[in-house]
């Protein structure tokens, strides 16, 4: 990277400055603890899913096996951004040094890539689950599966290391004041000192493609199974195929809907608001939402939860019995071991003395017989 060499700003300046959610001191607390709880609520919401499909044999499907994934993929997506916010909110300079900026755009935007690529693959196997029924298993093997959770790792680390090494080698000038809660090229861009069209054509080239190849793969396999769906006769089996892609439909909604209007839609003149507020709710609250949305709408998925929770519960009751029971059952066990001493005791008393009488008899002289 190359930074201006302006004496002012290289002595003061060591890095670019988040703004983030500019307010008093006492709303950045709130803030703070806000998204600390949105946070804590992310990571134990998809967690809970990993576990779920981990411990639950029957969950071990390519389709919960793609959610986990997903799942575990959201964790890191949220903590490429968030933490750092944190942080910020509790900072007083705000600064982010060039190599943390750099590395919080890459694996932002990969992480975000990666999304992208498996909310396609998990679209296309809802598709082979409805439309190919009966050679799904043939289809989507567990190697199948396995290759499709590498390739979209893989493709989402691959897509935007070229661009974000340009712009990191781009010299940037002024404040380097960026107006956002975290690196993104719209406000780095806007800091080199000269205008880069060039790049911008480029990046808008491959971030268009990245959002449009996987959404035709998502409409194109939905339009595929609405038409399968339509022709089943049963009402009852219109409605169980609904309830399988309804959760995903709603995920993909809310994350390519935000997205969408955050690159695609026209420069408003409120645009670094609404940019935050935009960002923050595809990289904050969807990974939220959808652990609710995958188990509140899947009766595998609760099912495989209520087991998970219930029996750690019915574990815990059962110790905490065994611990209250223990004590009384111990001395119960002293008191009756010590009566049955004491009750062998008097039987073995009893016993000798009747020993001890026969002994007597057999040593008194026999009876002298009466004179005649």
């Amino acid at each position: 990277m190359k930074p201006d060499s302006s004496p002012s700003n290289a002595s003061t300046i060591t890095g670019f400055i988040l703004l983030g959610f500019p307010c008093s001191k006492e709303g950045q607390i709130f803030l703070f603890a806000l998204f600390s709880i949105v946070y804590l609520l992310t990571l134990m919401g998809n967690a809970s899913i990993i576990c779920a499909v981990r411990w639950d044999q029957r969950l071990h499907t390519p389709m919960y096996l793609l959610l986990a994934n997903f799942s575990f993929l959201e964790i890191w997506y949220v903590t490429s951004t968030v933490p750092n916010m944190l942080a910020n909110l509790l900072s007083d300079n705000k600064v982010i040094s060039f190599s943390g900026c750099f590395l919080q755009f890459y694996f932002f935007f990969s992480l975000g890539s990666t999304e992208c690529f498996f909310l396609a693959v998990m679209a296309f196997d809802r598709y082979l689950a409805i439309c190919r029924p009966l050679h799904y298993p043939a289809l989507m093997t567990g190697r199948l599966c396995n290759i499709l959770v590498i390739s979209c790792w893989v493709l989402g680390f691959l897509w935007f290391p070229v661009p974000i090494i340009i712009i990191s080698q781009m010299s940037f000038c002024g404040s380097r004041i960026i107006d956002h809660f975290l690196c993104d090229p719209g406000p780095l861009l806007a800091l080199t000192c000269s205008r880069a069209p060039l790049m911008e054509f480029f990046w808008t080239i491959i971030s268009s493609l990245l959002l449009f190849i996987p959404f035709l793969c998502i409409m194109g396999s939905y339009i595929l199974v609405l038409r399968a769906v339509f022709r089943v006769p049963s009402r009852e089996g219109q409605k169980k195929a609904f309830s399988t892609c309804g959760s995903h439909l709603t995920v993909v909604s809310l994350f390519y809907g935000s997205v969408m209007v955050m690159y695609l839609s026209p420069t408003s003149e409120h645009e670094a608001g609404m940019q935050k507020l935009v960002t923050l709710f595809y990289s904050v609250v969807t990974p939220l939402i959808n652990p609710m949305i995958y188990s509140l709408r899947n009766k595998d998925m609760k099912h495989s939860l209520r087991s998970s929770i219930y029996g750690v519960n019915m574990r815990q009751n059962e110790s905490t019995v065994e611990l209250a029971v223990l004590p009384g059952l111990t001395q119960w066990r002293k008191s009756l071991r010590s009566e049955k001493l004491h009750l062998e005791m008097e039987v073995a008393t009893a016993h000798e003395k009747s020993l001890l009488q026969k002994e007597l008899l057999l040593q008194e002289p026999p009876a002298e017989p009466p004179p005649q």
